[in-house]
């Protein structure tokens, strides 16, 4: 897949960041979000903004370790309401200028020390599922560009859904042995948009490419993402599940965002 530039997360930082603002400006922020069953749209606007802080501290301090996430500062909505919408843009604003800043200086990140990129991707995606959720407890569908929702299928694919160091990994309980689930994204000229997922021994292998599975889901790459983090169900209309549905919905039930 085409590498995705800086500017081009960065400006998908400040997008989402944006369009979320947008619905909590005025919003009840007692509401439930449906997608996220344990956050109020007030819990996942904090989230939104402090996980854009953290990041950015990391990034602007150039930190070697992992910085406590309740730590941040200025991590905290704040009560006027009115001042909602320029704390959400301040921290997307805060991560953007660090990012920049910082190019490919060596930070912290999950996986150990990277590039101060990694962060760039990363919030990227975190931010567009989060307004996702957003826009589906305001009844809205959302949109995700094919590529870049290609790319946060490879980083859900090949990090995040994965155990923390150390713990069992319950992937492994959803395939059986030599079983292959086949993800297929379905746009015209899409780059590595089919993605298989084998279980081999005792080991999850992801790779790209196409090939028959024990299930297939093909769709819209936007829908797979979010069908794949749990925003939406595999009967969703615009998706199509082929073969073993119970194989797909093993792997989803042990892969939550």
């Amino acid at each position: 897949m085409p590498p995705i530039s800086m500017q081009r997360y960065s400006t998908e930082i400040i997008s989402s960041t944006d369009t979320l603002a947008g619905l909590v400006d005025g919003a009840d922020l007692t509401r439930q979000v449906p997608t996220c069953p344990d956050w109020t749209l007030r819990q996942l606007t904090t989230h939104v903004g402090r996980a854009q802080r953290w990041a950015a501290e990391i990034v602007a301090t150039r930190s070697a370790t992992a910085i406590p996430f309740r730590e941040v500062p200025d991590g905290r909505l704040p009560d006027d309401p009115a001042q909602h919408v320029q704390w959400l843009h301040g921290g997307a604003e805060r991560l953007v200028t660090a990012l920049r800043q910082a190019g490919s200086d060596p930070v912290w990140t999950p996986a150990g020390i990277g590039p101060a990129s990694f962060w760039a991707r990363r919030m990227a995606h975190e931010t567009t599922v989060h307004r996702a959720d957003a826009e589906l407890a305001a009844g809205r569908e959302p949109a995700i560009a094919a590529d870049l929702a290609a790319d946060a299928i490879d980083e859900w694919l090949g990090f995040l859904c994965g155990p923390a160091p150390g713990a069992e990994d319950p992937r492994l309980g959803a395939l059986p042995e030599g079983s292959v689930l086949h993800i297929h994204a379905t746009e015209d000229g899409l780059a590595n948009g089919e993605w298989l997922i084998r279980r081999e021994g005792s080991g999850i292998a992801i790779e790209h490419g196409h090939g028959k599975g024990g299930a297939a889901v093909r769709g819209p790459a936007g829908r797979l993402l979010l069908m794949l983090v749990r925003r939406v169900p595999p009967d969703d209309s615009e998706l199509q599940v082929l073969g073993d549905g119970a194989l797909l919905t093993a792997w989803l039930d042990a892969t939550p965002f």
